[in-house]
């Protein structure tokens, strides 16, 4: 049996086209940060390619919920390393965090959470997921080690770095 990795991660440089005046990265693109990384992490690590599934066979996940927390700004032309993990999937959602360090993950800059719906685009509706993506999941689930809501989870990071 093939064993994966709970928890991945990337390197992004921070462009000037996503920095306000200050150099600092623009608060909207944070998330765009990560959900690009996890879309790439995710054809890195495990093979699946969310692009080619919404291209090919019209389904893919919408963001039903996003709760995110800026810890410290991320500068204009900054490597900053995304780690993302899926913390828990049922059959038509997941919830996935996103956390951005500095290069070297000695600095916490912010903490997402989000709740994405499996969503079949022809029919505009929710969508089960399909056996193997939840032999998928199931492999590479990595529920947080004690129960937190967000800003517990925050708290916590924030004490730990």
């Amino acid at each position: 049996m093939q064993t994966f990795k709970k928890t991945i991660e990337s390197k992004m440089k921070i462009r000037f086209h996503d920095c306000d005046p200050f150099n600092h990265l623009n608060n909207s693109r944070y998330i765009d940060y990560i959900v690009t990384a996890r879309g790439d992490q995710l054809i890195e690590n495990y093979g699946l390619d969310i692009y080619n599934l919404a291209r090919q066979e019209g389904i893919g996940w919408v963001s039903a919920q996003t709760q995110i927390s800026y810890i410290r700004p991320a500068y204009l032309m900054e490597e900053v390393t995304i780690e993302t993990s899926l913390m828990a999937f049922s059959e038509k959602s997941l919830m996935v965090e996103g956390l951005m360090w500095n290069s070297n993950k000695t600095i916490l800059k912010a903490v997402m959470w989000t709740k994405l719906v499996h969503y079949n685009i022809a029919h505009q509706k929710s969508h089960l997921h399909t056996t193997e993506l939840m032999d998928l999941f199931t492999k590479i689930v990595n529920p947080l080690p004690t129960q937190f809501d967000f800003e517990a989870r925050v708290k916590n990071l924030k004490n730990k770095y």
